[in-house]
């Protein structure tokens, strides 16, 4: 069954309370990361950039005080997320967009730049995502995802994982009031792709220059690349 209508739903459901949420679970690390994310995204001056699975548009932000005199869009497939983003961010020149991931309406070569934010983990196929942002994608634009990530075997590594099972659930039944959706987060963070595998469909996909940090014991990684 396909994730999308499931996972737009969710997310269009604990929308308000997102924010709060990110903040709480990664002790307030979320900032820093979205931060290392336009970083690495290398944006200035007069590009255009396209901050998919925006949310409520963090990135995209932190992006456009980067290129005062280019252009960014902020697209989601949740429109509450959507909502919140242009709520939040009233004043700031952003774009916000409904679309699919899955099939951008954008022409071929359209962006300097490609940021998303925890958008592959909810889609039934990276590979085609991310063919997608190379599609539209200039030669020499940069494409950068923050993400979680399965931590790797340690002795921490038990305690990361209970975390993830049983606090991060407990959490959303107490702060955003939807433990079912925090459950699914959980389970579709242990699931996903670990770090290097991710960073093998990247390069399948066309990118170059591929690379990856891991961040917060091994549970989040940013990867990177480029399009020659």
């Amino acid at each position: 069954m396909a994730k999308g209508p499931a996972v737009q739903k969710m997310f269009d459901a604990i929308a308000c309370r997102y924010d709060l949420m990110n903040r709480v679970m990664t002790m307030g690390q979320d900032q820093r990361w979205r931060r290392f994310v336009v970083e690495k995204a290398q944006v200035s001056g007069q590009v255009r950039v396209l901050d998919l699975a925006t949310g409520t548009g963090d990135i995209a932000v932190l992006a456009c005080r980067q290129c005062t005199t280019g252009m960014v869009i902020g697209a989601d497939f949740s429109q509450n997320m959507l909502r919140e983003a242009q709520k939040r961010f009233v004043d700031e020149p952003v774009s916000w967009q409904a679309c699919d991931a899955n099939c951008l309406p954008y022409q071929d070569q359209s962006f300097d730049a490609v940021t998303f934010g925890y958008l592959l983990r909810n889609v039934d196929d990276s590979l085609v995502v991310l063919r997608e942002v190379f599609r539209v994608l200039k030669p020499g634009g940069r494409v950068v995802c923050l993400d979680t990530t399965p931590p790797d075997r340690s002795l921490t590594a038990p305690l990361v994982r209970m975390y993830f099972r049983f606090g991060i659930p407990l959490l959303g039944r107490m702060i955003a009031r939807d433990k079912a959706a925090y459950a699914y987060l959980t389970g579709s963070t242990l699931e996903f792709h670990r770090a290097e595998a991710l960073a093998a469909l990247f390069r399948e996909a066309g990118f170059g220059g591929v690379g990856y940090r891991k961040f917060m014991l091994g549970t989040i990684a940013v990867h990177w690349g480029s399009r020659g």
